[in-house]
This record gives structure tokens, sequence and C-alpha cells, in this order.
């Protein structure tokens, strides 16, 4: 049982798969309204109904894990791991009481995304979610990432803080 099964809608598919559904519908749509109201304005709001669609969505989830907000974090963070392993690789720099840092040096959904001509899109459909999960951690876990692959960099660096714990 994985805090994400509702999010994931069916297990047997993989978060690749239902990522390149999604993507079936909202790029003929993105593409549509940007001929209709130019690519500033569509991108606008589809950025905006996305990043409200995922915030929403990660605090739910967080809403059913029981602890602190760490905990929430932790368990929405491990989740997605699970469920994203498969496509990426990762090399491991931290992982103590004060930090977790990696790099994902190889990630299939930026090379869907990026084949596609939309790397935009998978920005906030894949990598923005990460700082959505960061939100239910509150103030006890932050994250910086200077750099993604979907943007065309060779990694993206995660860089986890985690408050003190009293």
């Amino acid at each position: 049982m994985n805090v994400l099964d509702d999010y994931m809608v069916d297990p047997r598919l993989s978060l690749l798969d239902k990522t390149r559904i999604q993507a079936q519908v909202l790029v003929p749509v993105l593409r549509a309204l940007r001929a209709e109201l130019g690519k500033e304005k569509a991108d606008a709001i589809v950025k905006q109904a996305l990043r409200d669609w995922s915030k929403q969505l990660f605090a739910d989830v967080g809403a059913r894990v029981e602890g602190s907000a760490r905990r929430k974090w932790a368990a929405m963070h491990t989740a997605l791991a699970d469920v994203s392993e498969r496509e990426v690789t990762v090399e491991m720099r931290r992982q103590d009481k004060e930090a977790l840092e990696f790099d994902v040096t190889h990630c299939r959904f930026a090379e869907f995304f990026r084949a596609l001509g939309e790397p935009e899109l998978g920005t906030l459909l894949v990598c923005a979610t990460d700082f959505d999960i960061v939100d239910a951690g509150g103030s006890e876990v932050s994250l910086s990432r200077d750099q993604t692959l979907m943007q065309g960099a060779p990694s993206c660096t995660f860089r986890y803080a985690f408050s003190p714990r009293e």
C-alpha cells in the first residue's frame, strides 16, 4: 500500500505511463489554447491550473498521513521514489539527519517531454510536484534545486535540508 495509490489510479500503470496518458490529453489542449490565446496567455493559464491541481493533490495526500509534517513528507517522498525509481538514475551525494542530497543523472520523464517539444509541461507535471510534497513538510523540510534535466541541464540537483528535531 502506497500513500500515492489514489493518485496513481491504477497501480499496474507506471508513473511514466500515467504521465504519457496525461500528456496525450494536455498537449493538444495546450496547443489549441496557444493558437486561440497566444503562447504566453495559454501557458500561464495551464501553469496556474496544473500548479493548483498538484498543490491540492499533495496537500490532500499529506492530510491522510498521520504524524509530524516531516513524517508526511517522508511518506510521500518515499512513495514517489518507489513509483519513479525505474525511470530515473540517481547518484546519492549525502544522506543524514540534516540533509538528503542527490542528483538525477538520467530521467525518462525528461526524455519524453523534451521529445514532445514540451519540457515546460513536463516541469509542471513532474518536476514541480517535488516542491508540493515538500510543502507537506512545513518548515521541517526544504528543497532547493538549481537545475533539471527537463530544462536541459546535465542533472537534476535535489538538495533537501531538515530542521533539527526537538
